[in-house]
C-alpha cells in the first residue's frame, strides 16, 4: 500500500502534564501534524496516536475536529496512555515519562494509509534518527524529505558524532538556537552571528546527500535561519514582533516544521519559500494554550480558518512584509 500523504509525523502522542497545571494535562506531539494541517487536507497528513485505556474521550474528540482521516489511532489494551510531566523552575524545563513509550518507526507506517509520505517528521536523539532512516532505505522506492528535530536532552557536545554520522541521511536538520549551541559547545545565549556560526558548522559537516541538505535553526523571537551550502544564509522574523499576542511557545517549533513540510510540497520544494508557511503555522501555535482551532471549517483548505484567521491571509501579509523589508 502506497499513500497519498505529503506529511508524516512518527512523533508520538503523549498527554502533557504541567507542574502548575491542573492534572488533566494538555495533548502534544501531534503540533508538527496540525502545523501541515494549517495548509493541507486531513488526508494529506498523518499521524498515529497510540490509544491506553485511559485515553481521554474531550481529546478524542477535538483531535477528531481536524478531520478523522488524519490520525492512524492505534487501541493498546492493558498499557496506558503515554504521559510526561513537564517542571519548570524559572526558565528551564525538565521533562521525564510517567509512562512507557511505544515508539513509532517507519515500519509501523506499512500497510495503512501513512506508508511511504512525501515528507518524514522526526523527533529523536541522533542514534535513533540513524535507525529511522535505515528503516527508510529498506522501503524500496521511498525516498522522502527527512526533517529532523534532535530531542532536546540529546543536544550535548557528546551527541556530535553521532549526529555527524546522520546527517548526510538528512534532507532538513532543525535544532533551535539554545540546542545548536549546545551541540556545538558555543556559547550562550543565542545571537545572530553565534547562530550563523553554527548552521555553517553543520553544513561543513555535511548534510543531505552529497551536502546538498538544509539546517534551518528555530530563534524564538529572533526569527529563524536557513541556509545550504549553496545559497546564500537568510534570517526571517517571526510573524508576531511584538509579545502581546504571544500566550504560550510550547509547540512552536514542532508547528514550524508540519509547515515547512507542507510549503515543500505545495511550493515545489522551495525551502525559502516554505519557511514562509512554516512561520506562519507557529504563529497560530503561539496565539494559546494547546493547540489552534479551526474556527472556520470548509470542504476546501483554501476556505478554512483557524483561530478566527485565514492561514493564506497572513501567508500573503508576511510575504509583503518580507519583500518590504528586503528594499
Amino acid at each position: 500500500m502506497s499513500g497519498s500523504r505529503k506529511f508524516v509525523t512518527l512523533g508520538m502522542f503523549i498527554i502533557d502534564e504541567f507542574a502548575f497545571a491542573d492534572a488533566t494535562g494538555t495533548p502534544t506531539g501531534t503540533y508538527a501534524a496540525i502545523g501541515a494541517r494549517v495548509w493541507l487536507s486531513a488526508s494529506e497528513v498523518g499521524m498515529i496516536v497510540d490509544k491506553g485505556e485511559d485515553f481521554p474521550q474531550p481529546i478524542d474528540a477535538a483531535l477528531k475536529t481536524y478531520g478523522e482521516s488524519m490520525w492512524l489511532f492505534r487501541e493498546q489494551p492493558g498499557t496506558a496512555t503515554t504521559r510526561a510531566l513537564n517542571s519548570y523552575t524559572g526558565d528551564h524545563r525538565d521533562f521525564q515519562y510517567l509512562t512507557p513509550r511505544i515508539r513509532i518507526t517507519p515500519c509501523d507506517l506499512t500497510d495503512t494509509p501513512l506508508f511511504r509520505p512525501t515528507t518524514l517528521h522526526f523527533i529523536c536523539s541522533p542514534a535513533r534518527a540513524a535507525v529511522i532512516m535505515s528503516e527508510v532505505a529498506q522501503i524500496e522506492g521511498w525516498c522522502p524529505v527527512s526533517v529532523y528535530e534532535p530531542i532536546p536532552d540529546r543536544c550535548v557536545p557528546e551527541e556530535l558524532p553521532a549526529l555527524r554520522d546522520v546527517l548526510p541521511f538528512i534532507s532538513v536538520l532543525s535544532p533551535n538556537a539554545e540546542e545548536a549551541l549546545r551541540l556545538l559547545s558555543l556559547p550562550l545565549p543565542p545571537t545572530k552571528p553565534l547562530i550563523e556560526q553554527a548552521c555553517n558548522a553543520f553544513l561543513d559537516f555535511g548534510v543531505g546527500h552529497g551536502g546538498a541538505g538544509w539546517v534551518i535553526i528555530r530563534s524564538g523571537e529572533i526569527g529563524a535561519f536557513i541556509a545550504c551550502r549553496t545559497q546564500p544564509g537568510k534570517w526571517l522574523e517571526p510573524y508576531w514582533r511584538t509579545s502581546e499576542r504571544v500566550v504560550d511557545v510550547t509547540g512552536a517549533g514542532n508547528s514550524f516544521l508540519g509547515g515547512l513540510a507542507a510549503g515543500l510540497a505545495l511550493r515545489d520544494g522551495d525551502v525559502y519559500e516554505a519557511a514562509l508557511f512554516a512561520t506562519v503555522s507557529a504563529s497560530y501555535t503561539i496565539e494559546q494554550h494547546g493547540l489552534p482551532r479551526i474556527t472556520r471549517p470548509s470542504s476546501n483548505v483554501l476556505g478554512e480558518e483557524w483561530n478566527g484567521d485565514s492561514p493564506w491571509r497572513r501567508l500573503e501579509e508576511f510575504k509583503a512584509r518580507c519583500a518590504n523589508d528586503q528594499k
